[in-house]
């Protein structure tokens, strides 16, 4: 039988406020355990907790974004539950009227855009974090993280293939960035993301039964999860047994999940509104404040980089792919490069740079201005571009301005007529024969002899002039 996938997508993503969600606890990662505490996010008798309102904005923010509807009044509830991580036997989250509901992102997969509902976006509280790494069989709990700010974003199951729930991840992370509201490091915990998958005869409208992935530390990850999912749902109806609705976590090693629980239910948890946190009220006037503060969105951004720099479908997503870059690129125009070479250099050498020193963009040693300058002293034939992949390589890890560089070392590109012609000629006769084979037809002894040449003017040589010159020697009998 030909099945049909359907996918829904569950987000946790950490929201960076300086402190936790419901007391002043600092939020930092990677702090000595459980030295970020206090009674309340250890949930001992008799405290009460107060909302960030930072967590507040910052999800709002997130919820415009994602064209959601702003709730006007909404409230914090009791999720009941006792796993080791969870101390007071509850969870401070939203049930029934969560702050953001009913929005969109459009993805794009296969040449095609796809729009992904969010049915809703929620503030809660992340637990603490089990560790199982101490030896000798042993684990324990820090609560550092009990407390952290947590948004968690629900869409409906409209996804239908492990890539196209790649892309939703990947826009969506996308979308964070450009908000500044997290940093997003999967391999920290500050996003997780959860599918939760079923699959059902092609044409039929009725869901399967789901199963849930958890535990699942990258996008590539999450894919492999999804692809083995399906896989295992096939098996199971094909052969005529019934899936089960269950918690399961993956194992990265060994590409495969492992079955963890039963999956409950909402009425499992016993929910009932948070007697010690008063509603959340949301008037027009602080959600327009919130609305003013958004910055131009990836997809906004991307289009009209591409109009205004008349720059490919392909360079413009790059170079949008996250805020640092597309402000890096935006500053260097200003600056007064021309866009294609701005582009390309980034796109190219300067982000192998970047890729090999494992640098951000906003932390390395260059200046858009000085990206310019660089590009410009090859506009005007100062340098040739062979001697700007050396320069960019030594800005980058001096800092030093281009200028400076080329007086320094002498890389002032040689463009003297008479000298480069005086070279040409040297080379030619010390190679008669690669001379004569290009007289004879084979058009391909010419790169031997422009090496050459360069070789001699230790890659100083207008290449331009270079192959000019060497092109009207060669025609001389």
């Amino acid at each position: 039988m030909e099945y049909e996938p359907v996918i829904g997508m569950e987000v946790h993503v950490e929201i960076s406020t300086k402190s936790k969600v419901f007391c002043g606890c600092a939020n930092e990662f990677d702090a000595p355990p459980n030295t970020h505490v206090c009674p309340i996010c250890l949930g001992m008798p008799g405290v009460l907790p107060m909302l960030n309102r930072a967590m507040v904005e910052a999800s709002i923010a997130v919820g415009l974004a994602l064209d959601c509807t702003i709730s006007r009044w909404s409230k914090m509830d009791r999720k009941n539950y006792f796993y080791p991580d969870q101390s007071k036997n509850y969870q401070i989250s939203q049930y029934d009227l969560p702050l953001c509901h009913d929005g969109h992102l459009d993805i794009e997969v296969g040449g095609e855009t796809r729009r992904i509902r969010i049915r809703r976006a929620h503030m809660e509280e992340d637990t603490a974090r089990n560790v199982h790494t101490l030896g000798s069989g042993e684990s324990g709990v820090d609560f550092n993280r009990c407390g952290v700010p947590l948004l968690e974003i629900v869409t409906e199951p409209d996804l239908h293939s492990a890539e196209e729930a790649h892309a939703y991840l990947t826009a969506l992370k996308q979308i964070l960035e450009y908000l500044d509201v997290s940093d997003c490091n999967m391999e920290e915990g500050s996003l997780r993301a959860e599918p939760n998958i079923s699959i059902r005869p092609k044409g039929s409208e009725e869901l399967g039964t789901k199963s849930e992935v958890k535990n699942i530390a990258s996008f590539s990850g999450v894919q492999k999860a999804i692809e083995f999912e399906i896989r295992r749902h096939k098996k199971i109806l094909d052969e005529g047994g019934a899936v089960q609705q269950e918690t399961r976590g993956w194992d990265a090693d060994k590409g495969l999940t492992i079955g963890q629980r039963l999956k409950e239910s909402a009425h499992d948890y016993r929910y009932f509104p948070e007697p010690d946190l008063v509603p959340i009220v949301v008037d027009q006037a602080w959600e327009d404040t919130i609305r003013e503060t958004l910055p131009e969105l990836p997809l906004p951004r991307r289009a009209r980089i591409r109009e205004a720099y008349a720059l490919s479908e392909f360079d413009a997503g790059v170079i949008t792919a996250t805020k640092p870059m597309a402000d890096f690129y935006e500053a260097t125009l200003s600056a007064g490069a021309p866009p294609k070479q701005a582009a390309n250099w980034l796109m190219g050498d300067f982000q192998a740079l970047l890729s090999d020193s494992k640098t951000e963009i906003q932390e390395n040693k260059i200046s858009p201005e000085q990206l310019a300058e660089m590009i410009a002293l090859i506009e005007d034939a100062t340098i040739s571009g062979k001697i700007a992949k050396d320069l960019l390589a030594e800005m980058f890890d001096t800092g030093k301005d281009p200028k400076a560089l080329v007086e320094e070392k002498g890389l002032v590109q040689i463009s003297d007529a008479g000298e480069l012609e005086a070279m040409i000629r040297e080379v030619m006769e010390s190679h008669p024969g690669p001379v004569a084979d290009f007289r004879s037809g084979k058009h391909k002894a010419k790169g031997f002899l422009v090496g050459q040449v360069m070789k001699l003017t230790k890659g100083k040589g207008n290449p331009q002039l270079v192959n000019k010159i060497l092109d009207e020697e060669l025609e001389k009998t």
